[in-house]
C-alpha cells in the first residue's frame, strides 16, 4: 500500500533530537527496553481492518485502556516516562503517548529494539490523535494457539510471518506472573535482541508452542534460529507494517 507521510517542522524535529538523547539515557539506566516495546506493541495491535479503529494513535494513555487485562503492568512506562515530558512542553501528551506528531511508543519502540542490538527500522511521525480507546480483546491472549494467533493478526490485516517474526520481540523481556500469568524470560539474555527466541528449547507460554506445532509457523521459525539476518529483515518489515496499521494510507 502506498503511504503519504505528513512533515515535521523544524523546531519539532530538534525537539525529537533532544528528547531521543534523554530516552537513550533512560532506557540504559533503567533496562527498560523490553517494556517499552510492549507498550508500543499493545498500542499499534489493537488495530482492525474492518472498522479502522483502535491502532497507534495516542489512547494507550489513557487509564480505560491501561486498565485492559492484557495491558497489565504497562502504567509503569508510563510513569517511567512523565520525568521527560515534562522535559519536553513542546511536545504534547498526544506527541509524546503516540499522538498527533510523533507517536511516543512507537518511536520508542523503534529505539528500544535498534540501542539492543536489533535491525534498524524506519519511522515515519506525524499520527493524528485519537481519544477514544479500543474495545478490550484484540490483542494476542498468550493461552491460546495459532487459530487464535491467525484471528488476532488477521483483524490487524496482517499474515502468518508477520506473526512468526513479530513473535520473535520476545527475544527482550520476560513474562510477569502478575501481569500475565506465566514467569520467567524467554532467552538468557533478556537484554539483547536477537534470534534466540527462536533457539530456545523452552515455551514460555501457549503461543510460543503454537509456533512450533503449526505447520506453516514451525519452518520460519526454523529459518529464523538458523539465519539472523533473515529475521531481522522480516521482523524489520513486519514492525514497521504493525506501527502504521491505519496511518498514512494513500
Amino acid at each position: 500500500m502506498v503511504k503519504q507521510y505528513p512533515t515535521m517542522s523544524e523546531e519539532y524535529q530538534k525537539a525529537v533530537e533532544k528528547c531521543k538523547r534523554k530516552l537513550r539515557g533512560l532506557i540504559a539506566e533503567k533496562n527498560c527496553a523490553p517494556i517499552i516495546l510492549r507498550l508500543a506493541w499493545h498500542s499499534a495491535g489493537t488495530f482492525d481492518i474492518e472498522t479502522k479503529t483502535g491502532g497507534p494513535f495516542g489512547t494507550i494513555r489513557h487509564p480505560e485502556e491501561l486498565a485492559h487485562e492484557a495491558n497489565n503492568g504497562l502504567d509503569i512506562a508510563v510513569r517511567l516516562l512523565e520525568p521527560i515530558k515534562e522535559q519536553f512542553p513542546i511536545l504534547s501528551y498526544a506527541d509524546f503517548y503516540q499522538g498527533i506528531r510523533l507517536i511516543k511508543a512507537i518511536w520508542l519502540e523503534f529505539f528500544a529494539v535498534e540501542i539492543t542490538g536489533g535491525p534498524e527500522i524506519p519511522f515515519h511521525p506525524g499520527r493524528p490523535d485519537k481519544q477514544e480507546p479500543p474495545p478490550e480483546g484484540r490483542l494476542p491472549n498468550a493461552t491460546e494457539g495459532s487459530d487464535h494467533l491467525r484471528a488476532v493478526f488477521g483483524h490487524m490485516g496482517l499474515s502468518d510471518k508477520d506473526i512468526v517474526a513479530l513473535s520473535g520481540g520476545h527475544t527482550l523481556g520476560r513474562c510477569h506472573k502478575e501481569r500475565s500469568g506465566f514467569e520467567g524470560p524467554w532467552t538468557t539474555n533478556p537484554l539483547i535482541f536477537d534470534n534466540s527466541y527462536f533457539k530456545s528449547s523452552s515455551a514460555a507460554i501457549r503461543s510460543d508452542k503454537a509456533l512450533l506445532e503449526d505447520p506453516v509457523f514451525r519452518p520460519l521459525v526454523e529459518t529464523y534460529a538458523a539465519d539472523e539476518d533473515a529475521f531481522f529483515a522480516d521482523y524489520a518489515e513486519a514492525h514497521l507494517r504493525l506501527s502504521e496499521l491505519g496511518f498514512a494510507d494513500a
